[in-house]
């Protein structure tokens, strides 16, 4: 196997000192000449809306090498409500990695005001290697596919030992099963398919709406493509640190979790909520605790379930998947009132297979692919012994190891430094509480973009602030902003009783 690790950080640390980029950002993208799209109807779906289009757009696999192999990038489209309105296109960039957003102007898309859909092609797409884009798989055992096994969950007593014997599972199977194009998938390279898809379709620049992973991908297109960017969304927003990226997201939940979990525990401490779980907000913590260390010592068998027992780790991996949305806050507190009775809620559901391996392996290549991870399980458990110490509730997983531990491939470029230079053209909205994507990553970026930028964050729960868990002060100025343009002075702050 050719690039082996040896000197990745070092290559990695003078590429940023130096500002660079890599060689081919805009060259292979910019020069290329774009074929008519052939629009067809999209296949059925549900909540497939009729008028929704779709294409398929060559891309380089490689875009060292633009003449090479292609792969293709499945495309959709709601053409703008009202063509004498037409402004251009709007990119739904979606959040993962491992996400697409192909069903999404035919959904989320038609949360948007209608000035917004009046004056916007609505334009969704499945990444590289997501089907049916040009598909990857790493044929992983399935056992490997659960979320306490792709998160680096530790053992009970905090060991990582069985995370790094995953990881090298994975690994192993990913160079062994993913073909080619998985060692071709990573951030960068979505922006460079994200720029043909904008030749594809005709314009000369192009708008974007990028939700979590996708403000850090709507974040290089800017980057890398600076004036081909109208206005620019980033919705619930991600730490660009080139030299860690994903490292710094999954250790940005100890953060997320803390700042989210108040607001659960008064929720379930309510005299009204029919899931209470305390007579106080301050109970529920402790109860809480208490509860994964004794799962953690005596699981109970949970069928149907993947893994099929309530461990500790799965409770903690129900609780973070609750807290991003206080609407999810009852399953979190039903499993609580289950498992303290000694038994379990129902099972649930999970995507089938095909696709959980799918988002797998999109996954990995990207995470190892932007950035070189540790490969020292010392490392990780003096980072995960900390973090348990500082955080019990999440139980040190966020500096745990995932597959990049044991990935034998250093990045083919460094991870893409965004700064301050280009167009003021984008607007970052953000939710105070966000377990995901924290506002302290947040304002990261925001610094990162310097006058690029506006920042209005939202007094409000939850990921992905726009036109969902946000609020109306936040929604008006992000809708305002599409349809006209207009972005406040300077940094705003959104609380619930600002309508304006």
């Amino acid at each position: 196997m050719k690039e082996i690790k040896r000197n990745a950080p070092l290559i990695a640390a003078s590429a940023i000192l130096l500002g660079l980029t890599v060689p081919v950002t805009s060259s292979a993208a910019s020069t290329a000449t774009a074929e008519p799209l052939t629009w067809t109807k999209c296949q059925e779906g549900p909540g497939l809306d009729p008028r929704q289009q779709c294409a398929t757009v060559d891309v380089p696999m490689d875009y060292s090498e633009p003449d090479g192999r292609t792969i293709q990038i499945a495309i959709s489209r709601i053409p703008s409500e009202k063509p004498s309105a037409r402004r251009g296109a709007l990119l739904l960039i979606p959040g993962g990695p491992g996400g697409d957003s192909l069903a999404d102007p035919s959904g989320k898309g038609q949360k948007l005001p209608q000035r917004v859909r009046e004056a916007y092609d609505l334009i969704g797409f499945a990444p590289r290697g997501m089907a049916p884009s040009t598909a990857v798989d790493c044929e992983l055992d399935p056992a490997d596919l659960s979320t306490t096994k792709r998160l680096p969950w530790p053992a009970p007593d905090g060991s990582v030992a069985e995370n790094m014997a995953t990881a090298r599972r994975t690994a192993e199977a990913c160079v062994r099963n993913g073909g080619e194009l998985l060692r071709h998938i990573s951030t960068a390279n979505e922006a460079r398919d994200l720029d043909r898809v904008r030749a594809a379709l005709g314009e000369a620049k192009i708008s974007a709406w990028g939700v979590s992973y996708g403000t850090y991908v709507g974040a290089v297109y800017s980057q890398l493509f600076p004036h081909r960017t109208d206005r620019v969304v980033l919705d619930s927003n991600n730490n660009p640190d080139p030299t860690r990226v994903t490292r710094n997201w999954l250790a940005a939940f100890e953060v997320g979790v803390e700042d989210n979990f108040p607001e659960f525990a008064k929720w379930a401490a309510r005299a009204d909520n029919p899931d209470r779980l305390a007579r106080t907000a301050a109970d529920v913590r402790p109860l809480f605790l208490r509860l994964a260390d004794r799962l953690d010592r005596k699981p109970l068998p949970w069928p149907g379930a993947d893994p099929p027992q309530l461990d500790g780790n799965a409770l903690r991996q129900t609780m973070l998947t609750s807290l991003y949305d206080p609407d999810d806050y009852p399953t979190l507190a039903k499993t609580i009132r289950a498992a303290l009775r000694g038994t379990v809620p129902p099972a649930p559901e999970a995507p089938p297979e095909s696709v959980l391996q799918n988002i797998a392996a999109v996954g990995v290549g990207t995470i190892c692919n932007d950035v070189d991870w540790p490969d020292s399980a010392a490392h990780y458990q003096q980072g995960v012994d900390k973090s348990r110490a500082e955080y019990p509730l999440t139980a040190g997983m966020p500096r745990g190891p995932m597959v990049c531990a044991a990935w034998p491939f250093q990045p083919k470029e460094p991870a893409v430094r965004v700064t301050d230079r280009g167009p003021s053209n984008i607007l970052l909205v953000q939710n105070e509480r966000d377990v995901a994507t924290p506002l302290s990553g947040a304002l990261k970026l925001r610094r990162a973009l310097g006058d690029r930028a506006v920042m209005v964050t939202v007094n409000s729960t939850g990921h992905d602030a726009y036109l969902a868990n946000g609020n109306a002060c936040g929604d008006r100025t992000v809708s305002r902003f599409l349809a006209t343009g207009e972005r406040p002075d300077r940094d705003t702050y959104c609380a619930w009783f600002n309508a304006a």
